[in-house]
């Protein structure tokens, strides 16, 4: 089904050669992220929906497919967790993202927040690591 997508729909495969490309296009891009479909039983739905959602938007989508080589490093980028998932993006940033498979009320409440959404950075996986025992503000006690 993720070839469909591709070779009969005709989206764009993304990779991290393209990728700020694709995401920079006028409109609202939306990445699926499918992950493994043996591992993520849901993907195949999420790859029924999408061209549902890119007509029921009356083409305010623009659908791309994920490259899996590219999937973990832009999955950092993005900062989501769960499996499949389509990241919304405009040119000027992030607008959100909904992850695994929705039932259609669900898709059209959440499509409705995100496309009204203020273009921002996206969130990424930012974690700093912690300092180490003792160091830089974490007081230990020396009896």
């Amino acid at each position: 089904l993720i070839a469909r997508l591709l070779e009969d729909y005709g989206y764009p495969e993304v990779t991290l050669e393209n990728h700020e490309e694709i995401v920079g296009r006028p409109g609202v891009t939306v990445l699926f992220f499918a992950g493994n479909p043996k591992r993520y039983r849901e993907t195949t739905d999420v790859a029924v929906v999408l061209p549902e959602l890119a007509a029921a938007t009356g083409g305010v989508l623009q659908p791309a497919v994920v490259t899996t080589e590219a999937e973990i490093p832009l999955q950092k980028v993005y900062g989501f967790r769960a499996w499949p998932s389509l990241v919304f993006t405009r040119p000027e940033g992030y607008l959100g993202r909904i992850s695994r498979m929705k039932n259609w009320s669900e898709y059209m409440e959440q499509l409705d927040d995100i496309l009204r959404a203020v273009p921002r950075p996206p969130p990424g996986f930012d974690r700093p690591t912690p300092p180490p025992r003792g160091e830089q503000g974490v007081q230990t006690e020396v009896r």
